[in-house]
């Protein structure tokens, strides 16, 4: 009987979200990866006066123009810090075209089922505008901060002053 229990949760443990963590400071961060296109090494940016704080210029990423923006400067965290571990995640939601979001590490993918999946009250993150998150996950003995990356990335039109 116990054999089924086992082969009913590894059937519950396939059918999970994937996440690609990465690392903003020392926080660990999941995206989900279906809206994940591409992944690169930190390029020259090409300022835009006149944007956001947060929107750090565009890139020429074979020769499709994307602009990048810092989530350490859009969650109001201190300034980037350019590493050799630093990478630019270009990102594509169905309604817009491609945006690079620039993070200080990628270090996993990880599988979530549902029950390691806690959705997030207004406790759950002083840092961070509660409407970026989608949930925490618990991966092994860590957590990790899940981003709804649409609402990172699609400004209201109130927030662009």
């Amino acid at each position: 009987m116990d054999d089924i229990k086992d082969i009913q949760n590894v059937e519950v443990a396939s059918e999970g979200k994937q996440y690609i963590v990465v690392r903003l400071g020392s926080e660990q961060y999941g995206i989900d990866i279906q809206y994940i296109d591409n992944i690169v090494r930190m390029s020259k940016i090409t300022r835009i006066p006149g944007s956001q704080k947060f929107f750090k210029g565009i890139i020429n990423l074979r020769g499709e123009i994307i602009p990048v923006m810092s989530l350490r400067l859009k969650f109001n965290l201190e300034p980037d810090e350019y590493m050799n571990s630093t990478r630019i995640i270009i990102i594509k939601l169905e309604s817009q075209s491609a945006v690079g979001i620039i993070v200080d590490e990628v270090k996993e993918v990880v599988t979530l089922d549902e029950n390691s999946i806690e959705k997030t009250s207004a406790a759950s993150s002083n840092d961070i505008d509660i409407q970026y998150l989608s949930g925490v996950g618990k991966h092994d003995d860590g957590l990790i901060t899940l981003l709804n990356i649409a609402s990172v990335i699609i400004e209201k039109e109130n927030d662009k002053a």
